[in-house]
């Protein structure tokens, strides 16, 4: 019998993840991969939603731990890199966006708190600061779950006719530079 603890669960999780994706995953399959009981698992997360919320915290412990803006960044570069760094942790894990996406990153609002604090002492607005936060946050989601789909459909050959392969990365980085353009437009007017 596997020694378990908490980590271990959440480790042994995602490697299940990793597998066999997201639909798959279950706390049956868990246990067993673990030589476990199943009922065992509830000691460590009473449902299986509590389960994917630490798989998704665990999941995005990359990101988090990315260094803080310094109060000398320039703004518009901290913004790019810190959406660079949730896409490449989103990337990580098979279904990372899906796993990810409704999660509520409890142990991250100090950090997400000091972000914003950081947009709104460089000269960004409050509003369009918390605006640009979520819509960064969620273009990269909606991004990374459309290139994990067709990561997962296949290698992307089986556009519709006449449709050009998509490079995924280009394509998230002229967005991300739309959303940045507009940013530094609405700041500027801002002033």
């Amino acid at each position: 019998m596997t020694k378990v603890n908490r980590e271990i669960v959440v480790s042994e999780a995602l490697d299940l993840l990793d597998e066999v994706g997201l639909d798959t995953v279950s706390t049956r399959r868990l246990a067993k991969r673990l030589g476990v009981e199943q009922p065992s698992l509830y000691w460590y997360f009473r449902t299986k939603k509590d389960l994917l919320a630490a798989m998704a915290e665990s999941a995005m412990a990359p990101h988090a731990a990315a260094p803080l803006p310094m109060p000398d960044d320039d703004w518009r570069d901290w913004f790019l890199a810190n959406t660079r760094s949730f896409r490449r942790t989103l990337l990580m894990r098979r279904d990372g966006a899906r796993l990810h996406a409704g999660s509520t990153p409890a142990s991250d609002l100090d950090r997400i708190r000091r972000k914003m604090d950081f947009l709104i002492t460089s000269g960004v607005p409050e509003r369009e600061a918390q605006m640009a936060m979520l819509t960064a946050s969620r273009f990269t989601v909606g991004s990374v779950l459309e290139e994990q789909a067709e990561a997962d459909s296949g290698d992307g050959s089986d556009s519709p006719a006449g449709m050009p392969v998509i490079d995924h990365e280009s394509a998230f980085e002229a967005g991300l530079t739309l959303i940045l353009d507009g940013l530094v437009h609405r700041t500027a007017i801002g002033d």
